[in-house]
């Protein structure tokens, strides 16, 4: 018996994202029946090296699966410049829940990406209007590329508008996209206008507005992962059908963390958590539904989910680098 070793390109080649989105969906219904532990994110702060270690373990029961795993994380904004590093660096360790056995160690950063726009096409899925066929994209940065391929297997996309300060990341995703869909360019009005718009930005103070999304708009809150992010603005909240993935992570550090802790929003504010809407405790988007919001700080059961589908592609098809990480393998 052998761990296996799955590098980025391994992730990404065995992360079938439809496949991943379904996982996905069954982890939040299981920790909505609690099928699940996830114990509280736990945080190693080193200001001497401007940066951090976090780890976030799970262990899940989606039912005809179970899957138990740790993602070792870090954020480290000075690593670009100074030693040549992504600031973001992930490693997860996927086990047997019943043996303990470490089936594999593979690439989190990847990982992390995958899961994250499979969470969102779960709550597209649920919360946006059955006949989306436009996306708008706010942040042109690698979140954005699996925001439209998972937001694409569940509705029939068309047009995509993409909008970014940086003409250099927007032109590349519309290189990259070109072909496939009609993707310009434009305004964060003109994206949110769009009958989906995923904003995955690391800003503070909000860039969008009740007056830059449509009457039915729904959106995917994905840039707040910190305590102080926060994209969009106050009065669009309020107004919107507010849905959550969990509510001490998001109260912490997602997109309605400040306006939550300065009193602007309370309990009563937030619809309900994703899982709710996925076991059917609560309804997703109705006739009378105008804007909703998904507030997604990424679960580390989302992550475990994710690494489930990896493992079972990869171990089928013979991919990635087998060793004996144990020393049982006689």
């Amino acid at each position: 018996m052998q761990t296996l070793l799955l590098d980025s390109e391994d992730v990404d080649e065995n992360a079938m994202m439809a496949d991943v989105i379904g996982a996905v969906e069954d982890a939040f219904a299981a920790y909505e029946r609690g099928d699940a532990q996830m114990p509280a994110k736990s945080y190693i702060d080193l200001p001497q090296y401007n940066g951090d270690f976090r780890s976030m373990p799970a262990y899940l029961d989606a039912g005809d699966w179970d899957a138990a795993g740790l993602k070792w994380v870090n954020v480290h904004p000075d690593n670009p410049g100074d030693h040549d590093l992504p600031t973001v660096m992930g490693t997860m360790i996927y086990s047997d829940p019943e043996t303990a056995f470490p089936l594999a160690v593979m690439d989190g950063t990847e990982l992390t990406m995958k899961r994250t726009g499979a969470a969102a096409a779960v709550a597209t899925d649920y919360l946006a209007v059955e006949d989306a066929t436009s996306l708008g994209i706010v942040g042109a940065g690698v979140q954005s590329y699996t925001q439209l391929d998972a937001i694409a297997q569940i509705r029939p996309i068309e047009e995509v508008v993409v909008s970014d300060l940086d003409d250099e990341r927007v032109r590349r995703f519309i290189d990259t996209y070109g072909d496939e869909f009609d993707v310009r360019e434009g305004s964060i009005s003109e994206a949110g206008h769009c009958d989906v718009l995923s904003t995955v930005t690391p800003v503070e103070t909000p860039i969008v507005g009740p007056d830059d999304v449509g009457e039915h708009t729904h959106i995917n809150a994905m840039g707040a992962d910190a305590e102080g992010k926060h994209e969009l603005a106050d009065d669009l909240l309020r107004g919107a059908r507010i849905v959550i993935d969990d509510h001490k992570q998001c109260t912490h550090s997602g997109e309605i963390n400040v306006p939550y802790n300065e009193g602007v929003l309370t309990d009563d504010d937030i619809y309900g958590e994703i899982g709710q809407i996925v076991v059917g405790e609560k309804t997703g988007r109705d006739a009378d539904t105008g804007v909703t919001v998904f507030d997604s700080t990424g679960l580390a059961i989302q992550d475990v989910a994710a690494a489930h589908v990896v493992y079972e592609q990869a171990a089928n098809n013979e991919n990635g680098s087998p060793f004996d990480l144990v020393g049982v393998q006689k």
